[in-house]
């Protein structure tokens, strides 16, 4: 009986994998090598391009873990995403009522009709300081994949 080819995974294939996203130091961030794999299309937005980068050109069957700089991942922190805004501004973007505390994730409405979101620093008497990186800005992460099938 002939070999089955092996799949090779392309910018536009179809997926069933096990990933895991953890801290350089085996903090898990994301996984589902706990529970059913994940399925998803290649350039469908449902990974990080950087992440998507990693799978290319991987087969069917491999197990591999990327290790990642900050560079290849979430980018280096950039000081200048530190922000005041108004408590005006933040009890118009947020739900009434709601009593924001310094740590929590607060999703703000972007112009232009997007949204994006930052973690509150500080508090003081009128204004916030929100921390826009992405929460893995500035890490090391690894990137741990095993592929299932590809189509």
């Amino acid at each position: 009986m002939p070999n089955k080819p092996q799949l090779l995974i392309s910018d536009s294939a179809f997926l069933t994998l096990h990933y895991r996203l953890s801290s350089a130091d085996g903090q898990d961030i994301v996984t589902t090598f706990n529970e059913n794999p994940a399925t998803l299309q290649m350039g469908g937005g449902q990974l990080a391009p950087f992440l998507e980068a990693c799978l290319l050109g991987l087969a069917e069957g491999a197990h591999q873990t990327f290790n990642l700089s900050p560079e290849q991942a979430y980018g280096q922190r950039n000081p200048d995403l530190l922000q005041w805004v108004s408590l005006e501004t933040l009890a118009q973007n947020s739900q009434e009522g709601e009593d924001y505390v310094v740590g929590d994730m607060v999703d703000f409405a972007a112009p232009g009709g997007g949204r994006f979101a930052g973690t509150l620093r500080e508090k003081a008497e009128q204004a916030a300081l929100f921390d826009f990186n992405h929460p893995l800005a500035g890490q090391h992460v690894k990137f741990e994949v095993q592929i299932i099938g590809v189509m």
